[in-house]
């Protein structure tokens, strides 16, 4: 249909508004009627649910913290301690039904085992946590991941979400500190070696995405670009690749740095400097 430009623009908007604003005004009821938190995870603010628990209510984070008061002296200083109060726990800033769920039944059951079959436990299930970590729950479902989808794994396992720190830090030093929580794990990979590959001074996740990555072995990059982001590559005559003074034209060429058979012992070596078996 052939019509002005301007009689165009104004159907136009009065077919975007008859859309857009009565979707407006059912969110904002959502809104209004729905008991919701906001999330802490990352700099974007999103708003979800809190864990349902049929027949539970509220009880506020002051009667938690009756049974649960080393939980509760430590969580102030947690990034989750930022989670607003769900609707029902008036007097406190904060509230731990926003993960864990109404906790009448709970309590009326007086804890203990019950807390696996009244309120929601993160440490038996990521469920929880993935209604604010959208991100990361994606990660979990690339090529190479961590079981937590599969329930082989659980958040808990590596992150304390009471904590200050959410990655569970311990005594000693920061460096000390950085490869801890893969260390429960990887034991062989995280040991001191003779000849340490500098790398691990940096963590784990230097080398890794922790949750999920496209590559191998969760691997940040594949082949040998990542180990070329530190070892710095010369050009030599004839299209020569030189690293580290050596020509590793040919090396490349049968695979990545530990595939070719030559850097094999990537995480650190006890028997020679260029990181062999």
């Amino acid at each position: 249909m052939n019509l002005p430009l301007f009689k165009r623009a104004a159907l136009q908007f009065r077919f975007r508004k008859e859309l857009v604003l009565p979707a407006l005004a059912v969110t904002l009821g959502l809104t209004l009627t729905t008991h919701l938190v906001i999330s802490c995870a990352g700099s974007r603010t999103v708003v979800v649910a809190p864990p349902s628990i049929r027949g539970a209510k509220v009880v506020g984070s002051k009667t938690c913290a009756t049974c649960h008061e080393s939980i509760s002296k430590k969580f102030s200083g947690s990034v989750h301690s930022r989670i607003h109060p769900v609707a029902g726990a008036e007097g406190v800033n904060t509230s731990c039904e926003s993960c864990h769920g109404g906790g009448s039944l709970h309590v009326e059951a007086g804890g203990g085992t019950a807390f696996h079959r009244l309120i929601v436990n993160p440490g038996k299930s990521s469920e929880a946590c993935f209604k604010c970590h959208v991100g990361v729950h994606s990660e979990f479902r690339l090529p190479s991941h961590h079981p937590v989808l599969e329930k082989k794994m659980n958040c808990v396992e590596c992150h304390d979400p009471h904590g200050h720190d959410i990655k569970k830090p311990a005594g000693g030093l920061g460096l000390a500190r950085l490869n801890q929580s893969c260390a429960q794990c990887h034991r062989e990979q995280t040991r001191n070696f003779v000849f340490e590959h500098e790398a691990m001074r940096e963590g784990c996740t230097t080398c890794h995405q922790p949750h999920g990555s496209v590559n191998d072995k969760l691997l940040v990059q594949r082949g040998a670009n990542l180990c070329l982001k530190c070892h710095a590559q010369v050009p030599g005559a004839s299209g020569r690749l030189v690293i580290g003074k050596a020509d590793h034209s040919l090396f490349l060429r049968q695979g990545n740095c530990s595939t070719s058979g030559c850097h094999t012992a990537v995480h650190g070596s006890n028997i020679h400097p260029k990181f062999l078996y």
